[in-house]
This record gives C-alpha cells, sequence and structure tokens, in this order.
C-alpha cells in the first residue's frame, strides 16, 4: 500500500507540475505559435489524464464501483456547466470539483474537473483551443481541493468545513482566472502597450503588465462572479453534498 500511495502522490505531483509550467510558458520560455501550443498541450494532457487513472486503479483506489461514481459525477457536472458557463462569470462547474475532490482525493479531483470541462465543452460549451488549458486548469482545482482535506482536523460537514471549502473555492476560482488568462495573454495585449508581454523582460515586470492587463480587461470582474458563485453554493448545499458523496465513498469502498 505504501508503493501505490507513493506512486499515485508521484504521478498527481507531476500531473501538477506539468499543468502549473503550461500555464507560465509566458515567463520562462519563448513565444510559441497559439495553436501549436493547444495541440501540443492537448497530446500530453491525455495520456497525463490517464497515467493518473491507472495509478489510482492499480493502488486499489478506483475499482469497477469507484469508476462508476467519477463517471457520474463527471456527467452530472458537464450538464451543470452548462446552466452558467460563459454567464458574465457565473460558473456552476466547480462547485461540485471541489467537493468531489475533497472527499474522494486529489487523483479523482484531477480526473473530475478535467473530465468535466471535456465533456461539457463537447456537449455544448464550446470546443477550441482553449479546451486543455480549461481542462488542466480544472484539475488543478481538483488537485487543491483534494490536497486540503490532508491538512484539515475539523469536524466533517461543520460550518469551519463548508467556510473552509467556500474559501478554497474563492482563492482557486481566482487562480483559475489567472490562469486561463496567462496562457493567451502574449498574444491578446497586443506589442508595444504597457500591457503587453515583454518578452526577456525580468518576471516581476512582466507580472506587474500581467496584473495590469487583469484589471484593464476587467479579468478580475469575471473572475469575481466566478468566486461568487462557487462559494455561494458550496455555503449553501456543502454540507448536504458532502455527506452525499460521503456515503458513496463508503458504498463505493474508496481507499482513504
Amino acid at each position: 500500500m505504501l508503493k501505490t500511495n507513493l506512486g499515485s502522490f508521484f504521478t498527481v505531483g507531476i500531473a501538477s507540475s506539468a499543468s502549473v509550467l503550461i500555464f507560465l510558458w509566458p515567463l520562462i520560455i519563448s513565444q510559441p505559435s497559439q495553436s501549436a501550443l493547444a495541440q501540443g498541450t492537448f497530446i500530453a494532457l491525455m495520456p497525463l489524464l490517464l497515467a493518473v487513472l491507472l495509478v489510482e486503479f492499480g493502488s486499489g483506489k478506483l475499482g469497477a464501483r469507484q469508476l462508476a461514481v467519477l463517471g457520474l459525477l463527471i456527467a452530472l457536472n458537464s450538464v451543470i456547466r452548462l446552466l452558467g458557463a460563459g454567464v458574465s462569470g457565473i460558473e456552476t462547474a466547480f462547485f461540485l470539483i471541489i467537493l468531489g475532490a475533497y472527499v474522494f482525493g486529489s487523483g479523482f479531483g484531477f480526473i473530475l474537473g478535467a473530465g468535466s470541462l471535456l465533456v461539457s465543452a463537447l456537449l455544448g460549451a464550446g470546443v477550441g483551443p482553449w479546451l486543455p488549458f480549461q481542462m488542466m486548469a480544472a484539475g488543478l482545482v481538483g488537485i487543491g481541493a483534494g490536497a486540503l482535506r490532508r491538512f484539515t482536523s475539523t469536524k466533517p460537514s461543520s460550518r469551519l468545513e463548508i467556510a473552509l471549502l467556500a474559501t478554497y473555492g474563492v482563492i482557486a476560482s481566482f487562480a483559475y482566472g489567472a490562469l486561463m488568462t496567462m496562457w493567451n495573454w502574449p498574444y491578446l495585449a497586443g506589442a508595444s502597450s504597457s500591457v503587453s508581454y515583454l518578452l526577456g523582460a525580468p518576471l516581476s515586470e512582466n507580472l506587474a503588465r500581467f496584473f495590469k492587463y487583469e484589471i484593464f480587461t476587467g479579468g478580475l470582474l469575471w473572475d469575481a462572479g466566478r468566486a461568487a458563485t462557487t462559494a455561494l453554493v458550496i455555503a449553501v448545499t456543502g454540507k448536504a453534498i458532502l455527506s452525499t458523496l460521503r456515503r458513496a465513498s463508503n458504498k463505493a469502498n474508496f481507499v482513504k
């Protein structure tokens, strides 16, 4: 069990590190073309998801019943996302990713987040060069929520636990928005303004330009809508959903 747990931890670590590096490319490498970057990311993402799934399955964390729970949550969340995706910053998908990952773990959360965004895009939310980045960013939200439970000792479904998850929802919503802006910022900000990406500039200068870009384009306001929606839904439904997911976890014999 120790070896399989280490394998799962290592695989999730690689998935999260690779995802972060893909988004932060403007700060560390020269500009590739947008389409080539998107295609390369999508190609890299699929084996990454498969690796997480296989490691989780091999460790005993995901068997037939566990996979059924995962598939059900992905399908449900994909439909839920269609109710609010792209409308004034309202985003209805993140609360279930956060709650599901918190109960079932980071590997589960990564697949739930990425899978939900993929299926919802195929159902109608939109397929384009942004999709692999959305999938990776949502996967990171799931990884973070799964890791959160390792550092909490609150009573299950207590007000403190719900407040903690709602707070994480706010942080994750802004982080998701920042990552999604970062990957295409060099292309959309132009080349000669105070908010443009400056190839070869010091990290501090590019970060300052990026923050200005977020303010001037209204990205922070859009992210605030996502954060408010996620926190509100967690606060209102979190207790009931956590109880349901924990019962499902017990019935499906998830490894703790």
